[in-house]
């Protein structure tokens, strides 16, 4: 098999590995792309021979989507040093040691981009893709030890309620919404419990909005591809979603979340409710 047949045949591995650590799926086609540049100059210009490719195209890919997310987060102390020497072995094959997951639930994905980078790392290799602790220690650059602590202490976080509950909920929101305008019907699916309801006030119904709608697939059907010009709104506390009109909201999706799924929305178009409506960013009202 030569070099090309031999990088397409891993490339579908690479794109799940990266699309599941970056949570981007454009930039997870990027990173295997890069994955490729540097396989081609290292195999014809410098001449390197590459006994093991997939485990070298995993640690590439892996150290190239570990670079992402540095970029996109300011390191904290504990990520830049976990007290542990370099690992300088080569990672086993990734081809007997990788077991894929078919999913992550985007609520999870959630609580994972709230992680440091390397803590990411260790997490999704190990716990959705069943690497061994030395070849995510051998990615690192760090001990199994080390990888094992990473995971550890993401594992922990990842089962952390209470306090990060309210921030997953406008994640949750947001990622429906977005879900919704981007015409992901699975991963609305995903988003939704079971026995998701839409509901409506009176004045959302003389808007226009449906009264009453039953069940995850019904639900999902009804905002898939929809909901275009809704913009993130706090209603009080609660992170939602709202339509608005000539600068105003008009209706607002107030939410109902329930251990990282939406359990209900309702319009609500009720004048009192929306003049509790405020714009926001992320988590905070603006």
């Amino acid at each position: 098999m030569d070099q090309v047949k031999a990088f397409e045949a891993e490339r579908p591995r690479l794109l799940a590995l990266a699309g599941r650590v970056l949570a981007d799926h454009a930039e997870a086609e990027d990173v295997v792309q890069q994955a490729w540049l540097r396989l081609d100059r290292a195999t014809t210009r410098d001449g390197t021979d590459i006994e093991n490719l997939p485990a070298w195209l995993t640690t590439v890919t892996t150290r190239l989507c570990l670079d992402r997310l540095r970029a996109r987060t300011p390191l904290p102390m504990d990520d830049l040093d976990d007290g542990a020497e370099v690992w300088a072995q080569r990672p086993g094959d990734p081809a007997d040691d990788v077991a894929l997951a078919d999913t992550v639930g985007v609520a999870l994905q959630a609580v994972i981009d709230r992680l440091s980078p390397r803590e990411r790392v260790a997490f999704v290799l190990h716990d959705s893709f069943g690497f061994e602790f030395a070849t995510i220690a051998a990615v690192l650059e760090t001990t199994p030890a080390a990888a094992r602590k990473l995971a550890s202490r993401a594992r922990a976080k990842v089962a952390q309620p209470a306090a990060e509950d309210a921030l997953a909920d406008w994640e949750v929101v947001d990622a429906f919404m977005a879900a919704a305008r981007g015409g992901d019907f699975e991963r609305l699916l995903q988003l939704l419990a079971p026995d998701a309801v839409v509901g409506a006030d009176e004045a959302a119904i003389l808007a226009g909005t449906p009264a009453s709608i039953e069940g995850r697939g019904e639900v999902a059907a009804f905002f898939n591809g929809s909901a275009q010009a809704a913009l993130a709104v706090f209603v009080g506390d609660r992170p939602a979603s709202a339509w608005f009109h000539r600068g105003r909201a008009a209706v607002v999706f107030d939410f109902t979340v329930e251990a990282g799924r939406v359990a209900a929305i309702t319009f609500r178009a009720d004048p009192g409710v929306l003049d509790r409506v405020v714009r926001r960013d992320g988590a905070s009202p603006r």
